[in-house]
């Protein structure tokens, strides 16, 4: 049974990143969905915020070998750990790919970790957690954009946000 690894900042989870993780559950025996956090960012949702919207998400689309974890260490360190061999990543746009290759490349140096890109669906390539953060700052409808169980999240965040200011 391969492993594979959906790594990604998932800040909020978009309705293209489920896309690309339910695809990824059709190729591979387990699927585990990594938010990864960097210090150098300041995300909206805390890391437990993210996972337990992922898995809500999740739950909607019913794929029980799928997992959802964090790290705040290298992404081949948790690969390692739980034996996983692939590494896949949703492309967006041509700057998603050479964005995404150097850091392939240097996955497969430090740990033997293959990267799988898989290309988005044409009808959400346009959506990304910025884009769909800056919409809803502005009072847009990002109703699609995340999954059903988001929307409610992430206006709550935004108010939260709105008020520390």
């Amino acid at each position: 049974m391969t492993i594979a690894v959906c790594p990604g900042s998932y800040d909020p989870v978009t309705s293209g990143h489920i896309d690309v993780i339910e695809r990824c559950a059709r190729f591979f025996g387990e699927v585990h969905v990594l938010v990864a956090v960097n210090s150098a960012k300041t995300p909206l949702f805390t890391e437990l915020e993210r996972v337990q919207m992922i898995r809500r998400a999740l739950d909607e689309s019913g794929y029980p070998q799928v997992h959802v974890s964090s790290t705040d260490g290298l992404i081949t360190d948790y690969c390692k750990r739980i034996g996983a061999t692939v590494i896949v990543k949703g492309l967006r746009q041509n700057g998603d790919y050479e964005a995404e290759l150097g850091m392939a490349l240097v996955n497969r140096q430090l740990a033997e970790i293959e990267t799988v890109f898989l290309p988005a669906d044409p009808v959400r390539e346009h959506i990304s957690s910025s884009i769909v953060k800056d919409v809803a700052r502005h009072g847009g409808d990002v109703t699609g954009m995340v999954p059903n169980c988001v929307v409610p999240m992430l206006a709550q965040a935004l108010n939260h946000e709105k008020s520390q200011r």
